[in-house]
């Protein structure tokens, strides 16, 4: 442990108040660390993929005794509820769960071969070192994501998390480090390197990193992949999200008012999964609305330790600006705030209200993602209409339709429905589960991370053929005597 860059502060963004300050990774500290790192991934490889399984299950077994005070953490550090922090730690024990499983089944296939007495294979490897560059909003999950199957494929991880949860990175690194030398391996199968945008550009550049998997804006993710692609590295990229739910006429309506709460001002709108563009039919759309405004007036905002408090603070005066810029832009574009819209200067820290607003669907605010609590709303004619909607915009991440039609569901999720990776019914647009990719499209990136085949991104194919027949028969029927 040590470092020589800048020394950065850790700030609650509910009070301002300093937390604490971590001494970030210069340019030779991270090339020091991807040296070890390299080393530690010649070791790691060496040990059978169910052996590397249970040391990521005693990796859960650390994570889990320490969720309540590491939720905490997160709640103090990046600003989430603490029901939402201790339950992104809670994530990244399930998925450590998932990964401890798949351990056993990293399977290949037989593939039947044209010349006789040969055999082929398709054969997975480790890559050697990945690259976890995430973003402040979940400071635990996607390394989780990422690392714990990343470390049962065979490869050693360096993660670089935002320079504002550095307390965060090092205190989940520290649980880490400590099974790995428990059971005498090197502490750098799991390496950290705290650092801004330097750090992250360097690790993007270098031919020692075999994948970098980024989480982050679009236009930070643009630069990463081009950068990785100079050297025709592997990018795993989960950018941007401008998500949509489509409620229709024949929806129950309870559970679409309560869908979009949660996730329009679950995490302060802070998640890429945060639904930002609600489409409602013109039938029930004045209904709608004003059942949403009123559940938008009972949201409690404060300190996110608090009990009851829903919505806490934004993780940064940047990130109030935005907002600030949003609702302005609102105004600017023919828009209207039908609640909220106020940054909340009575309270310490980074606090605004959430709000909805009701605007065109292809005003630019609409079409620009806001991190920040900003819902707006769009009437709606007939389903084809909002699903034309819900694609016209750069991002591809999640999407959700609330009907129960079943004409309408098979439509949505066919080649005629919506262009995301994330695809829901009756459910919201957040809180996707460990089992399934997670993912989008287009400006998001075509990322895959947590479950289904996310896993082979960070191992690489190989088909191997075997001859033992003792004779040279070419394929195509070739003969070249």
């Amino acid at each position: 442990w040590g470092g020589n860059g800048d020394v950065v502060e850790s700030v609650n963004p509910a009070t301002g108040e300093v937390l604490g300050a971590v001494q970030q990774a210069s340019a030779s500290d991270l090339d020091q660390t991807l040296a070890h790192a390299s080393k530690a991934a010649t070791v790691w490889r060496a040990v059978p993929a169910p052996k590397r399984g249970e040391i990521v299950r005693q990796m859960r077994n650390a994570l889990f005794e320490k969720i309540e005070p590491l939720g905490r953490l997160v709640a103090l550090e990046m600003g989430k509820i603490l029901a939402e922090g201790v339950g992104e730690v809670q994530e990244y024990i399930d998925i450590a769960d998932y990964a401890v499983g798949l351990s056993r089944m990293l399977n290949g296939q037989v593939v039947p071969s044209e010349r006789p007495g040969h055999m082929m294979l398709e054969v997975w490897n480790p890559l050697g070192v990945v690259g976890v560059i995430s973003a402040f909003n979940f400071p635990v999950a996607v390394y989780g994501w990422n690392s714990a199957v990343s470390l049962v494929c065979g490869n050693s991880v360096v993660w670089k998390g935002a320079p504002s949860t550095s307390l965060t990175s090092v205190a989940v690194t520290k649980i880490l480090a400590q099974v790995l030398e428990a059971n005498g391996l090197p502490g750098a199968i799991c390496a950290l390197a705290t650092g801004g945008a330097d750090i992250g550009r360097a690790i993007a550049e270098d031919k020692r990193v075999n994948l970098v998997s980024f989480t982050g804006s679009t236009g930070t993710g643009r630069s990463v992949a081009t950068a990785v692609q100079q050297r025709f590295g592997k990018s795993l990229l989960e950018l941007g999200g401008n998500n949509a739910i489509i409620v229709h006429k024949d929806a129950d309506i309870d559970l679409a008012v309560r869908s979009t709460v949660f996730a329009a001002v679950g995490t302060a709108g802070q998640r890429c999964t945060t639904t930002r563009r609600l489409f409602l039919h013109e039938d029930i759309h004045d209904e709608f609305v004003a059942r949403l405004v009123k559940a938008y007036g009972q949201i409690k905002i404060g300190n996110p330790l608090e009990p009851g408090v829903l919505c806490g603070p934004l993780h940064s005066k940047q990130a109030v600006a935005a907002f600030e810029h949003g609702i302005s832009d609102v105004a600017a574009q023919g828009g209207r705030v039908l609640h909220g819209g106020r940054v909340l200067h009575n309270l310490p820290g980074n606090f605004v209200e959430p709000t909805i607003t009701s605007i065109a669907h292809d005003a630019p605010v609409v079409h620009r993602e806001i991190f920040a609590p900003i819902l707006h709303t769009i009437k709606y004619a007939n389903i084809e209409q909002a699903i034309a909607w819900n694609n016209e915009v750069g991002q591809g991440l999640s999407s959700s339709l609330f009907t129960t039609s079943p004409e309408h569901i098979f439509n949505w999720i066919g080649p005629a429905g919506s262009d995301c990776g994330i695809v829901n019914v009756n459910i919201p647009t957040n809180g996707a589960e460990i089992g399934g990719a997670f993912g989008g499209e287009k400006e998001t990136g075509g990322g895959r991370e947590s479950g289904s085949t996310a896993w082979q991104q960070y191992m690489r194919r190989q088909t191997c053929t075997i001859n033992y027949s003792g004779t040279l028969p070419l394929a195509q029927g070739i003969k070249f005597e």
